[in-house]
């Protein structure tokens, strides 16, 4: 029981703290709602669920091999993060959106697998969450992160449409997209730097 409590604390813990791809959510929620954001959420779900598995059953090896391969990876994932965040900060403000710039599923799929924090917290899973004789608590424990990661990520677009009572107008609209875009570009710096010091 104790280890059930401690895989969901820390599927909790890692889906729920804000990254890149809440960011991405929140702001969606925001500008399209609940309705037209779940692609995206789905996407980021079952992308990330689908890169702890990949890690999970084998490839953790290959990353011991190559430790370069998670710097590769942050760089790539820092301009697709980049972009993001420039299609939010220069999204239209209007408040009756209908396609543009609406993240998909595709695209919250590929932010997983091009995702440091996703990367890192799949290598920390593997690590806690692995027997060496034995793949059956790390699968249990892969069920209990998507159903926890779905949920966590769900509740970040609720939370994003529910922030549209102050975001009535166009202009705070507009504020809103370029602060969340402003802060994803400034994340993915962030990342880049990391990187190089």
């Amino acid at each position: 029981m104790s280890l059930l409590l401690a895989m969901f604390s820390f599927s909790l813990v890692m889906s729920i703290s804000p990254g890149p791809v809440n960011m991405v959510i929140l702001s969606s929620g925001a500008s399209y709602g609940v309705r037209k954001t779940f692609p995206f959420v789905s996407g980021a779900s079952i992308g990330f669920t689908l890169l702890l598995l990949f890690i999970g059953l084998g490839f953790h090896k290959i990353i011991a091999l190559y430790p370069d391969f998670l710097k590769y990876l942050s760089i790539a994932g820092s301009m697709l993060i980049i972009y993001m965040g420039y299609l939010i900060a220069s999204s239209s403000s209007e408040l009756n959106i209908e396609k543009q710039n609406l993240p998909t599923f595709t695209q919250g799929f590929l932010l997983q697998w091009l995702n440091p924090k996703a990367w890192l917290a799949s290598v920390a899973s593997v690590s806690l969450f692995s027997t060496p004789d034995s793949h059956q608590v790390f699968l249990t424990f892969s069920l209990i992160y998507f159903v926890v990661c779905y949920l966590s990520l769900f509740s970040w677009s609720v939370l994003g449409n529910k922030a549209t009572l102050l975001l009535n107008s166009e202009f705070r609209l507009m504020i809103f997209n370029r602060f969340m875009g402003s802060l994803l570009i400034a994340t993915a710096c962030f990342l880049l730097y990391s990187q190089f010091t």
